[in-house]
């Protein structure tokens, strides 16, 4: 037992330490602490460039996928908000009611006043968009009259430009649209005449209004970076400057960036050979969607990938021969038809099945540690022009200093097979490299345009909803006041 003196003690010092807790609290955590305890929170735009979710609910984007790195190099679980416009988003972050914006955000001093924009990790530049059937589109900027308004975003960051601009050109004139979300939308529908819009989102939302056509482009490149709140606590903000530096320094900011725009490029946009496409998505395409559908869930593909492959392949024509004798919708040799158990090639269903089966089978003899979507890249090189060349292209552009497990930089070296200087110190030999090169370029786009075309769907039927709930809320109005 112990006595009273030592009790006392015991006591006086808890009362001591009591007092240390009150005169000096806990220091508080950083807010990099908080969410590593919790979660990292984004707002976004629901878009092919930011952020939308594929068929199996898989959430995929520039920005998201930027965003998820971000996540786990911090350790912790990305929660994603999204807001229809850019006000929404850049209020959100104002409020800090999310940690950051990772919305395509054109860098402005306006904004700068209100948020803390990250590294800028994309530039892009204004374009002027019109549609094919308008009749007198401007294509300089001299060209504009008091006739040629321009169509902006409400809270456009082009406002300070044109302001500038229009002491040399005082015809120009602008409108702001707070209605319209997708300007490049509403051109290419023939709701507007002209439109000045962003160069990456252009290039994706002109795969699915081919009829768009550029005018004129303003003379200023954009800065695309993350917003956060301006706070005393810099500890996100810092770890976010880490992240960009890591992978800009590792070039895996350029990999990026050419994985998701490097096949749009405008010198390789085909009007023709896309209002086609689009027009057989609807006619040709639905004769076989269920069974692309079949084989995609049966071998854990994307139904869309299918597709792509075969419309590159046949353009959906079960008929379909080559002057080499491949046949049917996949165009399948003979030798590949009997090994994956297809007995007749023009069966729609039988070449779907086994083109579908060859390819998985040439995804599988892959080198395991290549990561997607590289490894689907390189299948279908591996499709059009047989593993061993891929192969040897792999080996060439690790000798050139190249990664052989990046699609992008193994697409480069790929033509090289055609010349006797390099086929002739390779197993293969020679081979017509160019083909594999636009064979994926070409089921990248048609694959795109089919994502494109199921976002327009969700989006056509999420605004006919709305417009119907506002008509009968009206409409309720109306019999209220009566």
């Amino acid at each position: 037992m112990l006595d009273d003196g030592v009790t006392e003690m015991k006591f006086l010092g808890t009362i001591f330490l009591g007092l240390i807790v009150i005169l000096y609290p806990k220091e508080e955590s950083t807010l990099l602490e908080q969410i590593k305890a919790t979660e990292l929170q984004m707002i976004t735009r629901y878009g092919p460039t930011t952020y939308y979710e594929d068929l199996n609910s898989q959430a995929v984007g520039f920005e998201y996928e930027l965003a998820k790195r971000f996540a786990k190099e911090l350790g912790v679980k990305l929660r994603v908000l999204t807001a229809d416009n850019t006000n929404e988003i850049l209020q959100a972050v104002i409020n800090q009611k999310v940690h950051f914006a990772a919305a395509g955000l054109v860098v402005t001093p306006e904004r700068q006043s209100l948020v803390r924009f990250g590294p800028p990790y994309q530039d892009v530049i204004q374009k002027m968009v019109y549609h094919r059937d308008s009749l007198s589109p401007p294509t300089r900027l001299a060209d504009l009259t008091s006739h040629h308004q321009l169509n902006i975003l409400t809270g456009s960051h082009q406002i300070d430009k044109l302001k500038a601009l229009r002491t040399k050109y005082p015809q120009l004139t602008w409108e702001k649209n707070p209605q319209a979300i997708d300007l490049i939308k509403e051109v290419g529908e023939k709701k507007m005449l002209y439109a000045l819009v962003n160069s990456n989102e252009l290039a994706y939302m002109r795969l699915l209004y081919p009829k768009l056509q550029i005018g004129f482009t303003l003379p200023h490149t954009y800065q695309l970076a993350w917003a956060f709140p301006q706070s005393s606590d810099n500890s996100l903000y810092l770890a976010a400057i880490k992240f960009f530096n890591q992978l800009q320094q590792q070039g895996e900011l350029e990999q990026l960036r050419k994985r998701y725009y490097g096949h749009l490029k405008d010198k390789d946009f085909n009007y023709v050979n896309i209002r086609a496409f689009i027009r057989r998505i609807k006619k040709r395409l639905p004769l076989y969607q269920d069974y692309f559908e079949k084989m995609a869930n049966h071998y854990d593909l994307d139904w869309r990938l299918l597709a792509a492959i075969s419309y590159q392949e046949s353009k959906w024509n079960p008929k379909a021969v080559s002057g080499t004798g491949v046949r049917g919708l996949m165009m399948l040799t003979q030798s590949t038809a009997e090994e994956m158990g297809v007995k007749n090639r023009q069966d729609p269903y039988q070449s779907i099945q086994g083109g579908t089966k060859y390819f998985v089978a040439l995804k599988k003899r892959l080198p395991k540690h290549i990561q997607e979507p590289d490894r689907i890249w390189f299948t279908l090189a591996a499709y059009n022009v047989g593993l061993g060349h891929l192969r040897d292209a792999r080996k060439l552009t690790k000798q050139l200093g190249g990664n052989l497990d990046r699609w992008t930089d193994v697409e480069k070296h790929l033509p090289k097979l055609a010349k006797p200087r390099w086929y002739k110190q390779t197993k293969y030999g020679k081979a017509r490299g160019e083909e594999p090169v636009k064979f994926v370029k070409n089921i990248r786009r048609f694959y795109d345009i089919l994502i494109l075309t199921d976002l327009k769907e969700k989006t056509d039927l999420k605004e006919k909803k709305e417009s119907e709930i506002e008509e009968s809320r009206n409409q309720e109005g109306k019999v209220a006041s009566r």
